[in-house]
């Protein structure tokens, strides 16, 4: 009897599997969803590039059959041509390298020391509330201000050199890193801090292996947007006066009603938008190693 219940639990008689069996299993669900996620991003670069193809080729087509006005407008073609115009034979200022390392240069400093400011006043009144409080109401009315008039004071302080355009990039920089510092540190889980107390860490250990750790999930995030705001700030500042820089050649540009300078200035802005996206997402990718990457399917 205890023969023919024992035949009857499957259980009892199933194989179990090895673990080389598991261990093949896991290999072959990995290489699987690694090719699901490569096939993934092929389908959407293609996707990108016909959607940038198409919008090109739809502007081309409207100019060509004078659908819109290209003297308002301009068309892809005459851009591409003003570019290679600008590589071969330079601009009004100068090599075209020249403008691009002069624009670079602003929005770097003003992004690093934007970036600067912004994470030690967000920690500082991040930890301490009754600093927060004071100076919270002059924080906010200074972020209120129009970074255009800024631009032109700061011109009229420093001059059409470097410093007014590093200036409003600070400006522009600093408070997309301070408001996401100060939240960050805000968030700090509080079991986390009361527990570092009790074993006896000091303030200063506390805010440098406690709380920026854990706040700079949000400092990386203020990266992404606030490196643009850096070439905006610089661009601005040279549109309102300056000497060289991309912002120079929109204003010139737009003062000899020539769109395509104007399209083609901002396509070399975006193309160094992206490359300095791409050095952000790198370094987001090694400073928070540790974290789940659980948002790697929807990253844009």
């Amino acid at each position: 009897m205890s023969v023919q219940s024992a035949a009857l639990r499957p259980e009892a008689t199933a194989e179990r599997p090895t673990p080389s069996a598991v261990a093949s299993a896991d290999t072959l669900g990995s290489n699987q969803r690694t090719q699901s996620r490569q096939r993934r991003q092929r389908r959407i670069q293609l996707l990108r590039i016909g959607l940038g193809v198409g919008f090109l080729a739809a502007w081309e087509l409207a100019a060509q059959f004078e659908l819109i006005d290209v003297f308002f407008f301009g068309q892809p073609s005459g851009i591409a041509n003003q570019i290679w115009k600008w590589v071969t034979r330079g601009t009004a200022q100068g090599p075209l390298w020249e403008q691009i390392a002069v624009t670079l240069e602003e929005a770097i400093l003003g992004f690093l020391i934007g970036v600067a400011l912004g994470v030690i006043f967000g920690v500082v009144l991040g930890r301490n509330r009754d600093v927060a409080d004071v100076f919270g109401p002059y924080i906010k009315g200074a972020n209120s201000m129009p970074r255009v008039v800024l631009g032109s004071i700061f011109i009229i302080w420093f001059g059409l050199g470097l410093g007014s355009k590093v200036a409003l990039a600070v400006v522009l920089v600093f408070f997309v890193v301070f408001f996401n510092a100060f939240q960050g540190v805000r968030e700090v889980d509080r079991n986390l801090l009361a527990n570092a107390r009790i074993l006896g860490a000091s303030p200063r250990r506390i805010t440098s292996e406690v709380i920026i750790p854990s706040a700079l999930s949000w400092i990386i995030a203020s990266l992404h947007t606030s490196f643009g705001f850096a070439l905006v700030g610089a661009v601005v500042g040279e549109y309102l006066g300056a000497i060289k820089g991309l912002g120079l050649m929109i204003a010139t540009a737009q003062n000899t009603f020539n769109p395509n300078g104007v399209f083609a200035a901002m396509a070399i802005l975006a193309a160094v938008a992206l490359l300095a996206e791409a050095g952000v997402t790198a370094l987001e990718n090694r400073l928070i190693s540790w974290r789940p990457n659980v948002v790697a399917d929807v990253t844009i």
